[in-house]
């Protein structure tokens, strides 16, 4: 005869005065206590992956310095392009490549920025690959 042989087979008690709690609330008393707050945060932010910046070969510096000589010449016309650029991350070391297409609004030589139709603006130094849409071809490949 065991301890709990006289009580083992009597109903499960319902109490007349406490409703029953849901299901949905009794799983939640037992829930992982978050005790380190923004723990999962800072673990996801470790492992979000950033690209390193592309050191540019002299063939690409050169092809970039003529189409950059190109749209500075045709920049009025407001050439179509597509730039490849890096924009560095904010938070860690590295960066993600960007690519913007759109027409070419200004060309600054003293601040080296390439400032697009729709605002953008971009650092000549960022720049990995331009192509224009233009008669010429002119392709930053």
């Amino acid at each position: 005869m065991g301890n709990y042989d006289d009580i083992i087979n009597l109903p499960h008690h319902v109490s007349a005065r406490h409703p029953q709690m849901s299901a949905l609330d009794r799983a939640a008393q037992f829930s992982p206590f978050a005790a380190l707050t923004g723990h999962e945060a800072v673990i996801a932010e470790t492992a979000r992956l950033t690209e390193v910046k592309a050191e540019l070969d002299e063939t690409r510096k050169e092809t970039l310095n003529a189409v950059l000589q190109f749209l500075s010449e045709h920049i009025a016309a407001a050439p179509e392009i597509a730039v490849t650029y890096f924009v560095p991350d904010a938070r860690k070391e590295g960066g993600a490549y960007l690519q913007i297409t759109g027409a070419a609004k200004k060309l600054d030589d003293t601040a080296h920025k390439l400032v697009m139709q729709d605002g953008t603006v971009i650092p000549i130094d960022d720049i990995y690959e331009i192509e224009c849409a233009s008669p010429d071809s002119y392709s930053a490949r």
